[in-house]
């Protein structure tokens, strides 16, 4: 009867080229001693093995040991898959092979009862780096463990700040809301108060002192002024909440760029400020909310009249590719320092760059601007250098 294969066992010695020098043990007669002397220790593994056993060799020279290897020998003619350990020791290699892991313990252990000092330093080199193995895999263990909890807070962080987005949302729908009926209820009132004040003007001129005068034109700039940020605020709200319609038509935007100079060619001729204008020939018709883009391109341009130094220049240039056509408008004005760019185009965000003539501002003009182009799928930006003016720049696609 044939002994059970758990018990294989097989101990060789080898020189340091991996020529066996001698066959210590092997209980089951599978190595031919004969053959075996003074070849390769490669011979012995069926060929599939020979790779992996030439590599295994090669570990024992490099590292000094290796263990759990699984290497095919021929047992009985049947290829057999054995757990395999060795140790390089004063220029000689120590080979254990076996069935099972306790297996190759007994062995070893007989080994060492007969004073084997290469078996006693392959049982240390053995325990040793099974030691670092379970040291390495309680590490894994804690770092698994570590990034488990972690990954616990982050997904807590997560649904926190997920709830607070849904929070914030809402809030924010309260402050358009909120904003709009504000805006709404004071429109009608402040443009009462601009029409009286200004008819007043008009009307009791030779009537009233200089001072009684100066009163109602600062009644009737500041309401002017009221009643512009209120519209603002209406547009901010509509545009923050969603509900700003855009009514979309073939537009000729050569006829709209000229009529928007017509509207600015007043506010220009107070600071005795040319606004010229440099369009193209042949635009197609473009697909606009015509009075959205009007009001885009009227908050650029008073800008920069706004901006600009009295006597100065502002210049209003088209071009155009296949794709788009961009439409820049260019003063003359201080320019804007480079980290403040990131302001514009914010609500309520206000540059140290002072107006020419004490114009003031809402700090929501060019925020609109960038919401009306992005509406139209188009594209809006700045550039400036302190002393040379700036250039603002909007881009709409062509259909």
């Amino acid at each position: 009867m044939k002994k059970q294969a758990s018990g294989i066992g097989i101990v060789i010695t080898c020189d340091f080229y991996g020529a066996i020098t001698g066959i210590v043990r092997d209980e089951q007669g599978i190595i031919d001693v004969g053959n075996a002397l003074n070849r390769p220790l490669a011979t012995i593994f069926d060929r599939g093995s020979l790779i992996k056993a030439l590599n295994f060799i090669s570990e024992i020279k490099t590292s000094g040991v290796a263990y759990d290897w699984q290497l095919s020998i021929p047992v009985n003619g049947v290829p057999t898959v054995l757990n395999f350990a060795g140790i390089f020791w004063n220029d000689m290699l120590l080979i254990v092979g076996a069935k099972t892991s306790s297996k190759m313990e007994t062995l070893i252990d007989e080994l060492m009862r007969i004073g084997n000092e290469q078996a006693n330093k392959l049982r240390m080199a053995i325990k040793e780096n099974t030691y670092r193995a379970k040291e390495s895999m309680m590490l894994e263990t804690e770092r698994y463990d570590e990034l488990g909890k972690l990954n616990n807070e982050l997904a807590n962080l997560q649904r926190e700040i997920s709830k607070k987005n849904v929070e914030l949302e809402k809030l924010n729908e309260e402050k358009n809301r909120f904003l709009g009926m504000a805006a709404h209820d004071l429109r009608n009132p402040l443009h009462a108060i601009q029409m009286y004040s200004e008819f007043l003007l008009d009307e009791t001129r030779a009537l009233l002192g200089q001072e009684h005068r100066s009163f109602l034109e600062i009644i009737h700039s500041s309401s002017q002024f009221m009643l512009r940020l209120v519209n603002d605020l209406l547009d901010v709200a509509k545009i923050e909440s969603g509900k700003l319609v855009l009514e979309i038509a073939p537009t000729d935007l050569v006829e709209l760029v000229n009529k928007c100079g017509e509207t600015n060619n007043v506010l220009a001729s107070r600071k005795n400020i040319s606004v010229t204008f440099e369009l193209c020939d042949s635009i197609p018709e473009l697909l606009l909310d015509a009075s959205k883009i009007e009001q885009a391109l009227n908050n650029l341009i008073s800008n920069a009249v706004k901006f600009s130094e009295f006597g100065s220049r502002v210049v209003v240039k088209m071009s155009s590719t296949p794709e788009e056509v961009t439409i820049s408008v260019i003063d003359e004005g201080p320019g804007i320092p480079e980290h403040e760019l990131g302001k514009l185009f914010q609500p309520f965000q206000r540059t140290s760059v002072k107006s020419t003539g004490g114009e003031e501002s809402t700090g929501l003009g060019l925020a609109i601007v960038k919401k009306i182009v992005l509406g139209h799928n188009g594209r809006v930006w700045v550039e400036s250098q302190p002393g040379k003016g700036s250039a603002f720049f909007m881009a709409l696609p062509i259909p």
